[in-house]
């Protein structure tokens, strides 16, 4: 394992991660934050493996991404390319990977429990389970941004690519917000982070 992810993962969780990372044919690098991904995995044009993981995660949300990705890599190696991506051979590899990684030496025992619940169906993305990702924002760095679930209704908010909406109500799990330029009804998780904005800030 490179030295570099040492300082990335929760440090209980170290030597399992690198057993995980034995194998020549996969290499990690750390990437700049992007909006779209925590990670990515993909197979080179040289027949090695790489996977990609946001530089900004906490320790927490950095391991869950490197082993979700770990799992498309191995899934790949067992069962092969005609596999779907997030499909059943991805998500009991997933389970089967995080399995030992799930007690209190490594992550905190408030996020154990929606850990578990999660791991019985594992999804394309940690971010669709809101209960544990708005568990896993507590531990990363402060910044400026507010969680939808946050906003009061007709506040006026900007997301990372400049787009301005308007809050709207709430469905049974999603809130509808209405895009200023165009005037269409979008549907947002509960913790998706955006900007509050004054109203001199898009007049």
């Amino acid at each position: 394992m490179q030295s570099s992810l040492r300082n990335y993962l929760p440090p209980s969780a170290i030597i399992q991660v690198s057993k995980l990372l034995e194998d020549d044919n996969l290499q990690v690098k750390i990437k700049k934050e992007r909006k779209t991904r925590h990670g990515d995995y993909r197979r080179l044009p040289n027949g090695k493996h790489q996977i990609t993981i946001n530089s900004n995660l906490n320790p927490y949300r950095f391991l869950i991404t490197l082993v979700h990705e770990v799992a498309h890599y191995e899934s790949y190696r067992v069962y092969g390319m005609l596999i779907k991506p997030h499909g059943i051979e991805w998500k009991r590899t997933f389970q089967h990977l995080m399995l030992s990684f799930l007690n209190p030496d490594i992550f905190p025992n408030e996020l154990l429990p929606l850990l578990a619940k999660h791991f019985k169906n594992p999804k394309a993305s940690s971010d669709t389970d809101v209960k544990l990702s708005l568990a896993l924002k507590q531990f990363d760095q402060s910044n400026n941004k507010t969680l939808i679930f946050e906003v009061p209704t007709g506040q006026s908010f900007k997301l990372y690519n400049g787009r301005i909406f308007k809050m709207g109500m709430k469905r049974v799990k999603r809130f509808e917000c209405i895009e200023i330029e165009t005037g269409r009804v979008y549907l947002f998780n509960p913790n998706a982070e955006v900007e509050l904005l004054k109203t001199e800030d898009y007049e």
